[in-house]
């Protein structure tokens, strides 16, 4: 058993009390099933939009060529109970609705449940920003400028299964699992620059040319870039990174790019061809390139080979184990939005055929994630637990500290993040950090008591282990 603070415990049962942290479920196999039982079914398809296609909501320029494809890539784990499928897309993010159909879509074909899959973005911004709900808000007005085009939707949720159902014919024995970490040198800094009255006084994002701004320090980041690999015997068959920074050099050119930490996950893939590459991009919602990177493209290739060297020295430190537990822990939440945004008001504002397209569709996320609410329709936390790994599935642009509390709470664990998953919420900062103001807060969708409910349900992961 996992131990947690005993104030952490009992505020989330607090939670489970009150309905706020709910349907949490596990599944565990013991050694004596697992022997000879576990498969792996590695999978990609292209995810690269068409040309003339929204990239990041509709407010930066469309596709007018491409640099590198966008990928989906992952994994269906068989052998222990329902199948499981874990997988990382090329998308800025996946959200409400979005989301919920991408996973009922790679469940059908794997033939298990919704709730065993993991579908995280990476959040590269020259890649597609899908919510449903609000492309059909805005496409219900005039002089609108669309947001994901729903037919190339289908088509990429339609490439997803036939993906799943060619993989399972070909899946591969599961035998050991290894882990090993490494710091990353110059790419992550803390975005958010607070000044001595507390407040954010600036914003260090993906780049900055501002020289004062690069000089202050990193801040709170996470140095080390994380890897879990899986092993048939000896041969390694497919490893998962993972990396707490917004991966982009530069983006609004209209050129289709995976970016720099895309580019070094295929490096590395190119490396080793048989062996499967997934990049995770960790809580990074406060975390940017921007105290090492002014946004030119010559940098692009430095920070590919940035990430590129952190992951080849996390390798290194592999030591492959037999698998002897492996478990599958969620948990369910539904943080209320903030009561500070005025919903009658927003929808004026997307109806406006006056005003810019991010003054528009940004807030027809807002409004969806709202609509969502009212629904019921809660945001799945999901686990990979395996030995003393755990792989953790996060929504959304969650702040780097969820990332720490989560490994200083299992300090006997191996604990990878993945964040942007369900991407409703869109930011997600601390309690602590919404009196401070600033960017990320502005575009936080849900009440600062998120904090609580994220933080029980990332505790509700990882206590029943």
């Amino acid at each position: 058993m996992i131990n947690i603070g005993r104030r952490q415990f009992l505020q989330t049962s607090a939670l489970l009390a009150a309905g706020s942290v709910t349907s949490t479920q596990l599944h565990a196999a013991q050694s004596a099933s697992l022997a000879g039982n576990l498969h792996l079914a590695p999978f990609r398809f292209d995810v690269s939009p068409p040309l003339g296609h929204p990239l990041c909501g509709g407010w930066i320029k469309p596709v007018i060529d491409y640099d590198d494809p966008l990928e989906a890539i992952g994994f269906v784990l068989l052998g222990a109970g329902d199948p499981i499928v874990i997988c990382a897309v090329d998308w800025t993010g996946l959200l409400n609705e979005a989301h919920v159909e991408w996973r009922k879509a790679l469940a059908e074909a794997a033939g298990t449940t919704p709730d065993r899959i993991a579908v995280q973005c990476v959040h590269q911004h020259n890649a597609p920003f899908a919510c449903l709900e609000a492309e059909r808000m805005v496409a219900a007005t005039r002089d609108f400028t669309h947001i994901v085009d729903l037919a190339f939707y289908q088509k990429c949720l339609d490439a997803g299964r036939a993906a799943i159902e060619a993989a399972l014919k070909q899946a591969i024995p599961v035998t050991h699992i290894a882990q090993g970490e490494a710091a990353v040198e110059k790419v992550a800094g803390n975005r958010r620059i607070i000044g001595l009255n507390g407040l954010v006084v600036a914003q260090r994002g993906s780049s900055s040319r501002s020289e004062p701004l690069r000089r202050y320090p990193e801040g709170l980041i996470d140095p080390m870039l994380k890897t879990v690999a899986f092993y048939n015997g000896e041969k390694k068959i497919a490893a998962c990174h993972y990396y707490a920074c917004h991966p982009m050099s530069y983006y609004g050119d209209g050129r289709v790019s995976a970016d720099f930490c895309g580019l070094a996950r295929r490096k590395r893939q190119a490396d080793e061809p048989d062996c499967l590459h997934i990049y995770f991009n960790g809580c990074g919602g406060n975390i940017g390139a921007g105290k090492y990177n002014n946004g030119s493209p010559e940098l692009r290739p430095v920070l590919t080979d940035r990430i590129y060297a952190g992951i080849v020295a996390s390798e290194a430190a592999l030591v492959p184990e037999p698998i002897q537990l492996l478990q599958w822990t969620t948990a369910d939440i539904l943080p209320p939005p903030d009561e500070r945004f005025d919903i009658d008001a927003l929808v004026k504002q997307i109806e406006d055929p006056t005003q810019s397209p991010v003054n528009r569709n940004r807030p027809a996320y807002t409004v969806s994630y709202t609509s969502r609410f009212k629904k019921q329709i809660p945001i799945t936390l999901s686990a990979l637990h395996v030995n003393q790994t755990s792989m953790l599935h996060l929504p959304s642009e969650s702040f780097v500290e969820y990332q720490l509390r989560a490994q200083g709470s299992a300090p006997d664990r191996f604990v990878a993040c993945a964040a942007y998953g369900d991407g409703g919420p869109w930011y997600i900062p601390t309690k602590d950090a919404y009196p401070q103001g600033g960017y990320a807060v502005s575009v936080a969708w849900c009440d600062p008591q998120i904090d609580t409910l994220l933080s029980g349900g990332v505790a509700k992961l990882l206590e029943m282990v």
